[in-house]
């Protein structure tokens, strides 16, 4: 354009843009014929394989079961139900339809401090700078119910939402009486849930003593609701995605048939539920999981008779059990994707725990990077401007199906099993969870899935972070699993060694040949003891036995790691075994897989890590 006019001779621009037109469509056969000749390539895959070998090497599959594809088209989609729009049933794409533009999602802190005054604190720095609604616990390890006028003073309770946990709810109701806060404007939830009490403790107060605080919350109080169905004890107890939404299910339709039993509309039994699911540092079966979660629950008030507008509200909570006390500053990053998944998926209110969380009490620093983090996400990155952000991607799609399937299945097996409660007492939940608990443990044992600066890169140097411990939680219950735990058990007994003799537990890296021949494998054994708090010392370039156990000689580990190629370990690698017995060495492992006589074990990919640590130690 030359001064506002069209140039001469400049094409037209087409209605219709076409990228990449002139090139013809690449079909999905074409792609799968790629992929088996990658993998022939490799050797993950046989000359002779049938076609589509290769692909099938590349599914993965998830603790629920599911087959997650390396590439998904829209044939993967083609079949599955319609997810409709945003705000109407089955609410997957959202349970209002304006998503949560312009303003965001609820952004939602936590407070457990036992001090009316420090917690009062806290309360009103976390709303005067971005937090719309308090998380609070109330009795043990929290504020007291006496307190709560305190800790709650200026606050409005008709603008500022508070949920409750653990307690409090009549202290509550009576404190936004006294200030004469209008009942139909006042917000809130009010905690009670007595499912959840049952799953961490083991034992808790029988489904009907919600029903009278129920009652009156729905005849004066419109806009609080009483109850939370907890999905949060089967994720930390290393449940799926799958059974975390099922026993959800259960619980909220436990929940129902009791306050519909009393005589309530089950209109208003639903308004009464708030629901609370985990997000994780995996960010898109997060995102599925809280679609499907909507999904299915339009599906129990479906049968159930309430009204088509009735859907369930979300009170996603980055994932507890996900957190390190090692290098906790990755922990940021961990509450990071988990607030973008929660954002995306659809969560009505989002809590991100504080990097620092899983160490002790957490510092008003701590708690500002969390509240900042997500303004991050909905100030900054415009994440709540785009309705269902995930709406239309052909694997979220598929997953969300997936995952709606398998919840579903989970909480029919609970209900044939005489529901939540019965689930509970029976010890059927508890046997379903620990299969998969197990195949976890495995994963993080094996390092198939990793845990940055845990399992995987670990800085024996960190400098430690220390915080004010936290009450023991109740136990009794489902059990809590924390998959850095085994790690970081190894890091303090390292760190015990430290403080009492002034030097790490060591390890001897019997690195064999040029620098080149060696580093990846000395690499890879280094990472690998270090995750268990072992420090590994090398020998360095060698061209002869001698040079390596000269070089064991002046480190006196009993621990020796064989660190070369294949072919220079068919040449030395023998001897080297045998000269460093006879120095006094006595645990001696390879990295890698190649048959060495004299070895004691080997390090290896996907070799279980844990059980490597352990005997390394045992050795020392």
């Amino acid at each position: 354009m030359v001064d506002g006019r069209e140039e001469a001779g400049a094409p037209e621009a087409p209605d219709e843009l076409v990228l990449a037109g002139e090139f013809p469509a690449a079909s999905r056969e074409q792609w799968v014929e790629l992929v088996d000749g990658v993998l022939k390539k490799s050797r993950r895959i046989t000359d002779d394989a049938e076609p589509g070998a290769g692909v099938a090497k590349l599914v993965r599959t998830s603790p629920e079961g599911i087959g997650v594809l390396p590439l998904y088209t829209a044939e993967d989609v083609a079949d599955l139900p319609a997810a409709g729009v945003p705000g109407q049933q089955p609410f997957v794409r959202g349970a209002r339809a304006r998503g949560p533009v312009p303003d965001g999602w609820d952004v939602r802190q936590r407070h457990a401090e036992p001090d009316p005054q420090t917690a009062h604190t806290a309360v009103l720095a976390d709303l005067e700078n971005g937090v719309n609604s308090i998380w609070l616990t109330v009795g043990d390890g929290g504020t007291a119910p006496a307190d709560l006028p305190t800790v709650l003073d200026g606050v409005f309770l008709d603008l500022a939402p508070i949920v409750l946990d653990g307690g409090g709810a009549e202290e509550f109701l009576a404190l936004a009486t006294e200030r004469g806060i209008d009942p139909v404007a006042l917000l809130g939830t009010l905690g009670v849930d007595p499912i959840g009490v049952r799953a961490r403790t083991g034992s808790g107060p029988d489904l009907d003593s919600v029903v009278p605080l129920a009652q009156r919350v729905v005849a004066e109080f419109p806009q609080v609701k009483a109850i939370v169905v907890d999905g949060l004890p089967v994720h930390s107890a290393g449940g799926s995605d799958a059974q975390e939404l099922g026993f959800s299910l259960a619980a909220g339709v436990a929940y129902l048939r009791t306050l519909t039993g009393a005589g309530v509309d089950v209109d208003a039994a639903a308004r009464l539920l708030e629901f609370r699911v985990a997000a994780t540092a995996e960010q898109f079966p997060t995102i599925a999981k809280l679609r499907a979660g909507r999904r299915v629950w339009a599906r129990v008030l479906e049968a159930s008779g309430a009204a088509p507008g009735t859907t369930q509200t979300q009170h996603a909570v980055a994932s507890p059990t996900m957190l390190t006390r090692r290098d906790p500053y990755v922990n940021l990053l961990r509450g990071t994707v988990a607030g973008f998944a929660a954002g995306v998926g659809g969560a009505d209110a989002v809590t991100v725990a504080p990097f620092d969380a899983a160490l002790g009490r957490s510092t008003p620093f701590s708690r500002r990077i969390a509240r900042n983090t997500q303004s991050l996400l909905v100030e900054e990155s415009h994440l709540a401007r785009v309705i269902d952000p995930a709406g239309g991607s052909w694997f979220v799609e598929s997953l969300t199906d997936s995952l709606a399937k398998a919840a579903w299945a989970f909480f029919q097996e609970i209900e044939a099993a005489g529901g939540a409660v019965a689930g509970l007492d029976s010890g059927f939940v508890a046997e379903q969870i620990a299969g998969v608990r197990a195949k976890r443990q495995k994963d993080i044992a094996t390092r198939k899935v990793p845990l940055t600066g845990v399992s995987e890169f670990p800085d024996l140097d960190e400098k430690p972070v220390h915080r004010d411990p936290l009450p023991a939680a109740a136990g009794g219950g489902l059990p809590v699993y924390r998959p850095a735990g085994a790690y970081e058990s190894y890091r303090d007994r390292s760190d015990t060694v430290l403080a009492e003799s002034g030097a790490r537990p060591r390890a001897f890296l019997a690195t064999l040949g040029p620098l080149a021949a060696y580093t990846a494998r000395a690499g890879f054994a280094r990472n690998l003891l270090q995750a268990g708090g072992i420090e590994a010392v090398e020998a360095g370039p060698t061209e002869t036995v001698e040079d390596v156990v000269k070089a064991w000689t002046d480190t006196g580990s009993p621990v020796a790691v064989l660190c070369s190629t294949d072919a220079l370990y068919g040449e030395r690698a023998e001897a080297t075994v045998a000269a460093l017995r006879e120095a006094g060495a006595t645990y001696v492992l390879l990295a890698g897989k190649a048959d060495v006589p004299g070895v004691d074990a080997q390090l290896y990919a996907g070799g279980d890590a844990l059980a490597t640590i352990d005997a390394v130690w045992s050795a020392l």
